[in-house]
């Protein structure tokens, strides 16, 4: 099954439609969806990224990287948020070859659990109000992206081996992903293997360190972003179907 939706410009766009959760339901399809920077929207990707209905975006970028990068275009169709979830910023690109993915970003992305609970509180809030499709993003649509993924459908009840999956569905996008960081950057070696990977065990260290501290995701969730029942339930209502 193809996720990736086709745009000229952005590599990682994904509908994250269609797993089945645990109590027999569906994931909606083109409900919720996850993505690299919108900041490269524009002509045909423009159009076709208004052709999904979305409503609410958010950036999960450092406002910094905004200002240097920009946003999605404003459109009255869009309510925008900028939620920065990550608070101890780092260069992938200039890390050493010695350096194992796996575990360096496990332990990045705990950071950000820690880090980002007043963004992650709030970013699962507005997700859980949106009157329609909505999507999420940071810069190649990978970590911070990927982390707020797996706390979404984790609360949906979608099994963490799928989340996992997901996760790694990153790996189609990597070598285009990589061709941008060059063509950005004429000058510059690249010179950590991992750039723009999503290996599994990532997300799967950062899942079973989750559970060890708070029990699952959904004890992460309620012990300290201190997200409510009612959220939970607004977001199952707006993002399940029967399968």
């Amino acid at each position: 099954m193809n996720r990736h939706i086709d745009f000229e410009r952005l590599h990682n766009f994904r509908d994250l439609g269609g797993y089945p959760t645990a109590d027999g339901n569906l994931v909606r399809w083109g409900r919720l969806f996850r993505a690299d920077s919108l900041s490269k929207l524009r002509d045909q990707d423009w159009e076709r990224f208004l052709e999904l209905g979305i409503t609410t975006v958010i950036d999960l970028r450092y406002p910094w990287e905004i200002e240097a990068k920009g946003r999605v275009p404003q459109h009255e169709s869009l309510v925008y948020h900028n939620l920065s979830i990550e608070h101890r910023p780092y260069d992938q690109a200039a890390l050493g070859p010695d350096i194992e993915a796996g575990p360096y970003l496990a332990e990045r992305f705990l950071e950000v659990a820690a880090d980002g609970v007043e963004e992650l509180r709030q970013a699962l809030e507005v997700l859980a109000a949106a009157d329609g499709p909505a999507v999420f993003h940071c810069a190649s649509g990978k970590d911070r992206t990927g982390l707020l993924a797996a706390v979404v459908l984790n609360l949906l009840g979608v099994s963490d081996e799928q989340v996992i999956e997901d996760f790694a569905l990153t790996e189609l996008a990597t070598d285009r992903l990589i061709a941008d960081w060059r063509a950005a950057y004429p000058d510059k070696q690249l010179t950590w293997p991992g750039y723009g990977r999503a290996p599994a065990e990532v997300m799967r260290l950062f899942l079973a360190a989750l559970a060890a501290e708070h029990g699952s995701v959904r004890g992460y969730t309620t012990e300290r972003l201190g997200v409510d029942d009612d959220v939970i339930a607004a977001l199952r209502q707006s993002l399940l179907e029967t399968a």
